[in-house]
């Protein structure tokens, strides 16, 4: 079995408002592109509002763009997981009005509805039949346009869900997959479901963790970014990845796909200018994180990995959201902006093709029940990062 060497795709000349914006000779160009580097699957990412602008409404224009993508694909030699639901995307919730509901309350992401940055609160998609009934209706119509494609590897129920709303239940998260899987399989039963869980997922008990996602799931995918943990030894701290990986194998007994991975990168002379931003690293630095970090992913047995992201945007696109805030969120590419590639690229060849290692069950470095672990989740991830890192080292000596 191949280890999946992925990357997740947004254009650079219209990231998130693409679907709008669409330039088939771009995605093709952009697809070529990311085949000759080396990799063999692209993630994508379908913008909810843009596809289901009203709760019963799921647009075939949309549709016929999204084969087109998988058309593409397919011509290039890539596999293809599209994600729903988009959602959670770069420090922004991009939600359809119809998903929203009046009043304010002090949220950490913006909220961008029609175009605009708004002020509302989300329904939560776990409890409101309307916005169930509407994902299980798009769910639908995307595996009635994908079903027969052979582009198509697998079907992701969501980016980063929980960033967007919470079950109030372990009860009402199992329920929500079932329905979603339950909306994929009436129309495609043959074709894997996995969703895009998160570190914070294991931080904190969001309630739909590994172990529910397993219930439906027939493989979890995990992100990471060593930038965002202040348990990690440092922004570029590869380790963690593997880590992060086997504790969501452990909790949810399923195989593990690193789904996001990567770093905010600039030349030395750029890194100058944006020094104020702290989690930017030099192009150097970050290549040797991509390295390290496909090689640990690789070593203890994952399905594959997956980079985050293609490309460095458009200069237009830094006075709208999410770039006008994310500042780092434009140097994640590892094409910049004008396509020319970064360091990073040429370390991503030399995982091409490769066999995938044996999945590694060793767990004797975790002292606790699973059933233990949500009891003080953020405690417990920091004293076991430390314990995996002295067995590894003790089993490197």
């Amino acid at each position: 079995m191949k280890f999946h060497l992925g990357i997740n795709y947004w254009p650079i000349s219209s990231a998130m408002y693409w679907w709008e914006r669409f330039d088939a000779d771009e995605v093709n160009d952009d697809f070529i592109a990311i085949r000759d580097a080396g990799f063999d699957s692209v993630r994508i990412f379908l913008l909810w509002e843009d596809f289901q602008p009203a709760p019963d409404t799921v647009l075939d224009r949309s549709l016929s763009r999204l084969v087109t993508v998988a058309d593409i694909a397919q011509r290039c030699g890539l596999s293809l997981l599209p994600t729903l639901f988009t959602g959670h995307m770069s420090g922004v919730n991009w939600i359809p009005e119809w998903a929203l509901r009046s009043g304010h309350a002090p949220s950490r992401f913006r909220i961008v509805s029609n175009g605009k940055i708004v002020r509302a609160r989300l329904k939560n998609w776990y409890t409101d039949e309307c916005v169930l009934a509407a994902q299980c209706l798009l769910a639908r119509e995307v595996a009635s346009a994908l079903s027969s494609h052979p582009a198509l590897w697998a079907y992701d129920l969501g980016n980063e869900n929980s960033n967007c709303v919470v079950p109030p239940s372990s009860d009402s998260a199992i329920e929500w997959l079932d329905r979603m899987a339950a909306a994929i399989r009436s129309v495609d039963s043959s074709r894997p479901i996995t969703i895009g869980l998160h570190m914070e997922d294991l931080e904190e008990d969001r309630k739909l963790g590994p172990r529910e996602a397993a219930r439906f799931c027939d493989f979890i995918c995990m992100h990471g970014y060593p930038m965002y943990a202040d348990w990690a030894l440092s922004s570029a701290d590869a380790m963690m990845l593997p880590f992060l990986g086997l504790v969501t194998r452990w909790l949810g007994g399923k195989e593990v796909l690193f789904e996001e991975f990567g770093a905010p990168a600039v030349n030395q002379k750029e890194l100058t200018r944006v020094g104020a931003q702290t989690t930017v690293l030099d192009e150097g630095a970050a290549a040797g994180f991509t390295r390290d970090g496909l090689a640990c992913l690789h070593r203890f047995g994952f399905t594959g990995a997956m980079l985050w992201c293609y490309g460095e945007y458009a200069e237009w696109l830094c006075s709208w959201p999410p770039l006008d805030q994310a500042v780092h969120e434009r140097y994640f590419g590892l094409w910049r902006s004008d396509r020319s590639p970064k360091p990073a690229l040429s370390e991503v060849k030399r995982f091409q093709n490769l066999e995938r290692c044996d999945s590694s069950d060793d767990f004797d470095w975790i002292d606790l029940d699973r059933e233990d672990f949500y009891h003080y989740p953020r405690n417990n991830l920091r004293r076991l990062y430390k314990r995996f890192r002295e067995s590894d080292l003790k089993a490197a000596t």
